[in-house]
């Protein structure tokens, strides 16, 4: 993947989560907001680190310094034999000169990209702030209204009881005073 793909592939990303999450929950579009904002900062910062995890990747020299190669002591006439471990010990001096260049060229690339993800969570913090109030005035919301649901099957149950109280006074005046109770009506008194 190229780099220019590379630095496309958090807006995709925060875009498609965003359209999806957006569609599948649109009455939660503030917490998509702040999923998406974090998504794309948790993307950018797990780029920069795969860059500076593959800094002798070509992708980030971007043509900057060659590579250093280190002269072989080992061909030298009559002590050339004594030196082969200096010629290692050369290489990897020159190895480790190598590496830091090409750190160096792709540190830039990996601030780039931790850079991108630090504005994203300095700009999801107040995100989620105000989804948090908006959250609290719903639960406030969704609270008061359970509670006048909740009073007004408090006042059926007292019209409920008041009705049962009633037609069992009006069973005890029937059967006080002989009459029979219509036959609809046997089962009603508790």
């Amino acid at each position: 993947m190229s780099l220019d793909n590379l630095r496309l592939l958090p807006w995709v990303a925060a875009a498609v989560f965003a359209l999806a999450a957006g569609l599948w929950r649109p009455r939660k579009l503030h917490s998509t907001a702040v999923g998406a904002v974090l998504l794309f900062a948790a993307l950018n910062a797990a780029t920069g680190i795969y860059v500076l995890n593959h800094f002798g990747d070509p992708r980030w020299s971007g043509g900057g310094a060659q590579r250093l190669s280190a002269p072989s002591l080992a061909g030298t006439p009559v002590v050339g034999q004594f030196l082969q471990p200096l010629d290692a010990a050369l290489n990897g001096v020159v190895g480790g000169v190598n590496d830091f260049l090409a750190f160096k060229e792709a540190l830039p690339v990996a601030l780039d990209f931790l850079g991108a993800s630090g504005w994203a969570l300095l700009l999801a913090f107040p995100l989620a702030v105000l989804a948090a109030i908006i959250n609290y005035v719903a639960a406030k919301r969704r609270a008061a209204s359970f509670a006048k649901y909740r009073a007004t099957v408090d006042q059926l149950q007292v019209e409920l009881d008041e009705v049962k109280r009633q037609l069992s006074l009006l069973g005890s005046a029937h059967a006080g005073s002989g009459v029979e109770a219509p036959a609809g009506r046997t089962g009603l008194a508790p």
